[in-house]
């Protein structure tokens, strides 16, 4: 029996725990939430805990166990509200996913779940996320009710306009201001900064994911950065790159340069540092026309994103 047979996702990591561990009757709904494809989750969680970090590292205050909670529950929200995502960009895109190779497989095309079971579980995510979300103070729950909204339009996005990974990135970096916001109780120019960073980098990685697609996409009139930059990617790529570390390198030296901690500031200046040079190393692998190479990359910015979360961690002991 083939993977597709079987109910398995084409683009899925072989051997995921779903396939393999999962209830058999759980297993589309998981699918749907992008459970058995994890890169989007750590995508969206990332920059939640950039922000919650450089937070820490602004207010020189002692970590406690609230912010621990923080950081837990931005995990959790993460995963919820990237399924309760996925699955409302499912919903809306059944009738393209059907007609492009690599998500002809998706449950709702390939018949495992219907559309009503589809938004039951999408509005089930969203309220499980709405439960954490309320232990968070008033200002970080009222920026969690507004990133709805972005979620909400970017499946549309890619119909209407050329560059629909401006919409995803403005979705995907919410945490940013969000996890600061919970610890701080207040936005500012940092956490600002920080996210416009998050949004370059969402161009960067989605344009090289959104090459798997170009084709296809082409066929059935789905618009994205791959088909407007064309053989022009790498051109783009570098400027995406450039204001990844220019607009996170702005908030790190916003958030820490009061503080006058100078040696937190240089680990934390090197961890984005340190981001580029694995953008440029992508950059540098990168074959618009090799699909399998293109998810590949894609797939590492878990890593690019881990970096700088990893420097801002160590920047809060020194």
């Amino acid at each position: 029996m083939s993977e597709t047979e079987q109910g398995q996702v084409a683009d899925a990591v072989k051997g995921n725990w779903v396939d393999r561990l999962a209830p058999a009757p759980t297993r589309p709904y998981l699918r749907l939430s992008r459970a058995d494809r994890p890169i989007g989750t750590w995508l969206l969680l990332l920059p939640c805990w950039w922000g919650l970090l450089l937070a820490l590292s602004h207010t020189g205050r002692t970590p406690t166990l609230y912010d621990a909670w923080i950081f837990l529950g931005c995990a959790i929200g993460a995963f919820l509200m990237r399924g309760a995502g996925c699955t409302w960009n499912d919903i809306t895109d059944r009738d393209f996913d059907g007609s492009v190779a690599r998500t002809a497989s998706r449950p709702i095309p390939s018949g495992q779940v219907s559309v009503k079971q589809a938004l039951a579980w999408a509005i089930a995510q969203s309220l499980l996320a709405f439960l954490i979300l309320i232990t968070f103070n008033w200002t970080a729950i009222l920026l969690g009710v507004i990133a709805l909204i972005p979620v909400a339009i970017y499946p549309f996005a890619k119909r209407i306009t050329w560059w629909p990974q401006v919409f995803l990135g403005i979705a995907f970096n919410w945490g940013a201001l969000l996890a600061w916001t919970a610890h701080t109780g207040s936005l500012s120019l940092a956490p600002v900064l920080l996210y416009l960073g998050g949004i370059a980098w969402t161009l960067f990685y989605d344009t090289i994911y959104a090459h798997q697609d170009r084709e296809d996409d082409a066929l059935i009139g789905i618009k994205s950065t791959a088909r407007l930059f064309g053989e022009n990617t790498k051109t783009w790529l570098r400027g995406f790159l450039a204001a990844t570390v220019g607009l996170i390198g702005a908030a790190i030296l916003v958030a820490l340069v009061p503080g006058q901690n100078f040696l937190a500031l240089i680990i934390a200046l090197a961890g984005v540092w340190a981001m580029g040079w694995h953008l440029s190393w992508q950059l540098v692998r990168l074959k618009i026309d090799d699909a399998e190479l293109c998810l590949k990359l894609f797939r590492s910015n878990r890593d690019a994103g881990l970096i700088p979360a990893l420097f801002f961690a160590v920047a809060l002991f020194v």
